[in-house]
């Protein structure tokens, strides 16, 4: 038994799934087990990690969430994983590679007293030129630097600072995890309102440079600059749908 799962949801990620499982692969640390949690999708995703699975270096389960929802699928793969006897959970996204040494930041990050670790995340080279990789960075910075005035970010019940906080690059421990509440069940965007639960909890949250997650930018190719940016505001998608495929 792994203290340390890496949690994965995915829904109809077919096509990305495997670049995601190899850069798990790839990690410089792979004393953990993966749990991929499908969220009842209807293409192959399920086939794809199943192919995977036989030459692994880790332990790899698959569970399926019905319920529809990111949130939904994330609080189902941290509590199965916490059941399973996991102390410390990693989570990435089945669109994402984390860079070599995520896996080894994580860990080091809460075996060194955190009970919560925000890592940084950058654009995937394989989606976008240097202008689309720098159009995504602004976008970070810009809901970074949002989110540390927003009103509702800055009450008297928080316990630490606000931190910007990217779900597909996060790590934090069961105890921490069970004590906030979780995940909101929820279709996405969770990340703010599961962070804003942590920090009502505890004030360990640390930033962790050494995790490095490269992110899909599909969103920026599907919605443009100016609907990104509301997205990643919490303004919404307007008439989009929150799923940029």
């Amino acid at each position: 038994m792994t203290e340390l799962w890496v949690v994965v949801p995915a829904y109809n990620e077919a096509t990305r799934i495997s670049a995601t499982l190899h850069a798990l692969a790839a990690q410089t640390d792979t004393a953990f087990t993966l749990l991929v949690v499908d969220n009842a999708s209807t293409d192959s995703t399920v086939a794809a990690v199943e192919a995977f699975t036989a030459g692994a270096p880790f332990p790899v389960r698959v569970l399926t969430e019905t319920e529809k929802g990111v949130g939904c699928a994330v609080d189902t793969g941290f509590r199965h994983a916490i059941a399973a006897g996991a102390t410390m959970i990693a989570r990435t996204d089945a669109d994402c590679l984390p860079r070599p040494g995520w896996v080894v930041a994580a860990r080091a990050a809460l075996s060194g007293g955190a009970d919560m670790a925000c890592g940084r995340i950058t654009a995937r080279r394989d989606e976008h030129g240097p202008a689309g990789r720098a159009a995504f960075a602004l976008l970070v910075a810009l809901a970074t630097a949002f989110g540390r005035v927003r009103p509702e970010h800055r009450g008297s019940g928080y316990l630490a600072p606000y931190r910007m906080h990217a779900g597909n690059n996060m790590a934090i421990t069961a105890a921490l995890y069970e004590a906030c509440g979780g995940m909101p069940r929820q279709p996405s965007p969770t990340d703010r309102l599961f962070l804003n639960r942590v920090r009502r909890t505890t004030s360990s949250i640390t930033r962790s440079r050494s995790m490095v997650v490269e992110n899909s930018t599909r969103r920026l190719r599907a919605y443009g600059v100016l609907r990104t940016a509301r997205w990643y505001l919490d303004r919404g998608s307007g008439p989009l749908t929150p799923d940029p495929r």
